[in-house]
């Protein structure tokens, strides 16, 4: 997939007006599409870039209750470099002399903390992540459209079964139809989401994608935490990176990265709070046996974990799971839909890759990285179905390469859906 054209990024449907009054906080890993959006979305405000030591010398110098005239409605990007700025901020709004600005910044843990430390209460927080598949499709000219994925929240959320949308769907979509999604799915599979990577040749893409993670280390990294050698930290993130859809083992991870278990935990919140990864949490209600209470661990993007590398046969699966989920993760960060996202997974063996749930509302979803379902890839949905009130149930659907929505089992609402076109 190679395209000029620009995405359109669905989160910006949950920008407040410039008009209101507000403080807005736009946060997310580096070269993610942040400046580019919020000049798009704000266009009629003043743009600082705080990357540059000048202008943050010159921003330190003005004196607080000058804010509203020197500066005035702004978007201050990479706001985190530069944090005394956040007291002026809040006297300049609390005083009304600014009532609309845009933090930007790229460091999750120092622009949250002051935040929370000085501006509690007055900002709205978004997360933009890297493409979505839904927004890869609209590079190719086509109208946004929001996902199937995001109806069947709805459904979920409204105590509605999968079954009633899914049964509204075409089995199968003509060539036109389906060849742009195919190709948007693809490109997530090989080089992830990084709005850069899609211009660019596949040679181009793989040196990005090496750079990116140098620039990583260099510039966010020393963000979050001083560290006097790397050398370590690049053990367990590649550790990390081979362990993605997998349980978090702290103990494991530390002996193979040679390091201590507090060290290891450490370092991967250190990844979490550069965006790089994410850990997802184990289904609290025990509906069957006694559960696993650890959280998974996934790699928030696929480009940066294969580098455009056809994975491993071994590592087919995890790479697919991977996708899954972070395009589910994704999606509902975007939306803002009230939606739990967990996993299900049992000491006795039952494991179910994704839960979404509304309340005690329940769906759930496989992931098979085969273009053909077979019965028993449904086996733990069905047993999860089982053991799950039935007016709590909203369906369950394995996500596949292939190419059909089929009703597999009516009495349980089970479905195969293809991954294109339920991300798309």
């Amino acid at each position: 997939m190679k395209t000029e054209n620009t995405a359109y990024r669905f989160i910006q449907t949950r920008f407040p007006s410039p008009q209101k009054r507000r403080l807005v906080v736009l946060t997310g890993p580096r070269q993610v599409g942040k400046t580019t959006l919020a000049r798009k979305a704000f266009g009629g405000l003043r743009y600082v870039n705080l990357d540059a030591a000048e202008a943050r010398e010159a921003l330190e110098a003005v004196r607080a209750g000058q804010w509203g005239t020197t500066v005035g409605p702004a978007i201050l990007d990479e706001v985190q470099k530069a944090p005394a700025l956040f007291d002026k901020i809040k006297f300049a709004y609390d005083e009304r002399l600014i009532d609309f600005s845009v933090l930007l910044g790229s460091s999750r843990f120092l622009l949250l903390n002051q935040v929370k430390e000085t501006l509690a209460g007055r900002v709205f927080v978004f997360e933009l992540h890297s493409l979505m598949a839904s927004e890869l499709l609209t590079m190719t000219g086509r109208a946004p459209t929001v996902p199937l994925w995001d109806q069947l929240l709805d459904a979920l959320m409204h105590g509605r079964s999968i079954g009633s949308i899914l049964k509204q769907q075409p089995n199968v979509l003509l060539p036109d139809e389906d060849e742009p999604r195919r190709q948007a799915l693809d490109h997530l599979m090989s080089w992830g989401g990084m709005p850069e990577l899609v211009s660019l040749d596949e040679t181009d893409r793989q040196e990005w994608l090496r750079s990116y993670q140098e620039t990583f280390l260099e510039r966010d990294l020393p963000d979050i935490a001083r560290l006097d050698d790397l050398s370590p930290f690049r053990r367990l993130e590649r550790l990390a990176m081979a362990r993605t859809a997998q349980l978090v083992e702290h103990s494991a991870l530390a002996s193979d990265a040679g390091i201590s278990a507090p060290t290891a935990r450490r370092y991967l919140e250190y990844l979490r709070l550069a965006h790089q990864a994410f850990l997802l949490p184990p289904f609290s209600r025990n509906l069957t046996s006694q559960v696993v209470k650890t959280p998974k661990l996934y790699w928030a993007d696929l480009g940066l974990l294969l580098r455009g590398e056809t994975p491993s046969l071994s590592f087919v699966g995890a790479a697919f799971e991977t996708l899954v989920v972070t395009e589910a993760h994704k999606w509902i960060n975007t939306s803002g839909r009230n939606v739990n996202l967990s996993f299900y997974r049992t000491r006795s063996g039952l494991e179910v890759d994704l839960i979404a749930s509304h309340g005690d509302m329940v769906l759930a979803a496989e992931a098979k990285a085969r273009a053909k379902v077979v019965p028993s890839d449904f086996r733990s949905l069905r047993a999860l179905a089982a053991g799950t009130p039935p007016q709590h149930w909203r369906g369950g659907f394995c996500v596949y390469t292939g190419t059909t929505i089929e009703c597999v089992d009516e009495a349980s609402d089970l479905w195969a859906v293809p991954v294109h076109r339920l991300f798309t």
